[in-house]
Parts: C-alpha cells; structure tokens; sequence
C-alpha cells in the first residue's frame, strides 16, 4: 500500500509517524519480494518479477506489521518485514497457480504469467516462489508461526480444491460456501495477523483478539470480491465481469439471488450457469441480482464481519495503530478493486 492509500483509509484518525512507519515497512517488504524473486534460472525471475510488477494491495504483510504494532508491545520489525514477504510469495504463487487453473488471461489489467510464459512455466515458477517462502520461514526458526503459516497455506490449497470441488453446482448452500471462503481466504488473513501478535510476543486474549479480525476482515474481503465480480469496474478489476458464473462458480450473490428467481428465471440461470453465458445474460442477471436485493444481501453480509472485526480488537490498547486497523477493515466494504 502506498503513502497515500494509507493516508486516505486513516480519514485523519492515525498518527502522521504511525503512517509513515507503516508505509515504509510495506516499502521494506517490497524490497525484500524484490530480492526474493532473483534467481540463477532465468525463465523463473522473469516470472516472478512479472507477478511481482503487476502490483497488488500487499494487505497481508501490511496486517503482519500491523497486527504486530497494535499489541503495543516492543517487537523486531526485521521479523515482521521477512515474514510479511514470506506471506506476500506464498500468496503471489498461489495466484499464479489460480490463473492456470482458470486458464485466465489477465489479472489487475495485465497479462497473467501463464498468458505470458505458457502453464508449464508458470506452475513450476510458483512452486519455487512457494519454496523460497519456506526457506524464509525456516529461517525465522519460531516453531509456533511455521505452525500458524504452513496450518494456512494448507487451508488455502484445501479450499481451492473444495472450491473445484462444487464447482458446476448451481444449487450450492450457503453453508459450504462460506466453508470454502474460510478456508481459501480467511485463514490466511487470520494468519498473518496472528503471526504479528506472535513476534510481538502478545499474551493469549489479544492473539486471540487479532485472529477473530483477521478471520472476520478475510470473510468480509471474499465477499466483496464476489460481489466485484458481477458489478465491478472491469478498468480497476482487470478482470472480466462474472468469472465465476461464467466457470459455474455459486457466490453469495447467486445463492442469495435464487430464492427471488421465477421458475422460468431460474431455468434461463441454471441452464447457462457455466455453460457459455453471454454478456447480454450476464447484464441480465447481474441487474437481477441488484433489483432483487441478492448484491445488498451480501454486502450486509459483509458488513456484519467487518463489525464483528472491530469488535474482536477492542480488548487491545486504544492506540493509533487500532484506529488504523479498523479502517483498513472497514475500506474492504467500499473498495472497487
């Protein structure tokens, strides 16, 4: 995040110092990625500074950072700093993988790696910026944050194969689907914030505190990215609107939009969901979904974790840093990208 998106999402609540603190750890982290992506094999650092060049939020390490300094308690930002890199590569790869698996042809307005460099490439360019994350984190030696990272990134690749999993169900429940959000989304921001706690050597209760907002912020940035996918600006999105109907993927949205439909509306839905959907249907159910109230459902949805993420981290010390985690929360709700 930059000096400026940070100075926007504090709205004035947080200390200048605290900002300029927090950006240049995110800068740090940047640097590290940087050094990070260097490799011998040629076709491997092209690929990781492509990923990398493509820019992204970099949210994860900013919420180890974060997370930490909210504990108001002395901590080592060099730990914060490699370990946020550590996150942003296993992150970074998993997307990689993502876009060969969705066969996806750009991400954030650019050409993904696997467009640029072909699958094979890609997958095994991955798999060394997931092995370097390791590296780093047997490095930092702390058994209880290599537990804490490897528990999610297994969670995460667990959800992407639930997620493939009830993929083609257009009757999906609610309750699985929130399951695969938890596990693919959610468990890795809740990790990260965990991991701050950690180096900052937090007693249990504010652990725990920065967990549940961790949880709570992953849940509610899952379900705006769905909500983004059927109504977002494709020129800050960079993707193509309704991927996921489009592959038969059932988001909040649909779910929620499948009670509202008549008979004949649903067999329309059912019938092209994943199964060459045209952007005159896509523009038709998208505007179901904001008519019927499903879009507004699932924001609420959002916003009740969001309130729940603020909520979790009131046991921590009434600091700047506090104020500043819980813009950061609340600008997943308005985000457009």
């Amino acid at each position: 995040m930059t000096a400026t998106a940070f100075t926007v999402l504090s709205q004035g609540k947080a200390d200048s110092d605290l900002l300029s603190q927090i950006t240049e750890e995110v800068a740090l982290v940047e640097q590290e990625l940087i050094l990070q992506v260097r490799s011998s094999v040629d076709l491997v650092e092209k690929i990781g500074k492509h990923t990398l060049s493509a820019g992204g939020k970099r949210l994860r390490p900013a919420f180890v950072t974060l997370a930490a300094q909210a504990t108001d308690r002395e901590f080592d930002m060099n730990r914060t700093r490699r370990l946020g890199a550590c996150i942003e590569m296993i992150h970074m790869a998993t997307l990689i993988h993502d876009d060969v698996i969705d066969n996806a042809a750009t991400r954030r307005g650019r050409p993904t790696a696997s467009a640029e460099f072909g699958n094979a490439a890609a997958i095994l360019s991955g798999d060394v910026l997931l092995s370097k994350a390791m590296v780093l984190l047997a490095g930092d030696g702390d058994l209880e944050i290599i537990r804490s990272i490897s528990g999610a990134a297994v969670d995460m690749a667990q959800g992407e194969v639930r997620e493939l999993d009830v993929r083609g169900d257009f009757d999906l429940d609610e309750k699985t689907h929130l399951e695969v959000l938890r596990l693919k989304t959610a468990s890795f921001i809740e990790c990260c914030c965990e991991v701050g706690a950690i180096v900052a050597n937090a007693p249990p209760e504010m652990c725990q505190a920065l967990r549940s907002f961790g949880f709570h912020v992953g849940m509610a940035f899952q379900i705006i990215d769905d909500i983004l996918d059927y109504r977002g600006d494709r020129t800050k999105t960079g993707k193509p609107l309704a991927t996921d109907f489009r592959e038969g993927q059932a988001t909040l949205p649909l779910i929620y939009l499948r009670e509202h439909l008549s008979e004949a509306e649903s067999t329309i839905a059912r019938r092209r969901f994943g199964n060459g959907v045209t952007d005159d249907e896509i523009r038709m159910i998208a505007d179901w979904m904001d008519t019927r109230g499903a879009f507004a459902q699932a924001e609420q949805a959002a916003r009740t974790h969001i309130t729940q993420a603020s909520m979790a981290i009131e046991v921590l010390p009434a600091t700047s840093t506090r104020t500043l985690l819980e813009t950061v929360a609340n600008h997943v709700i308005s985000r457009q990208s």
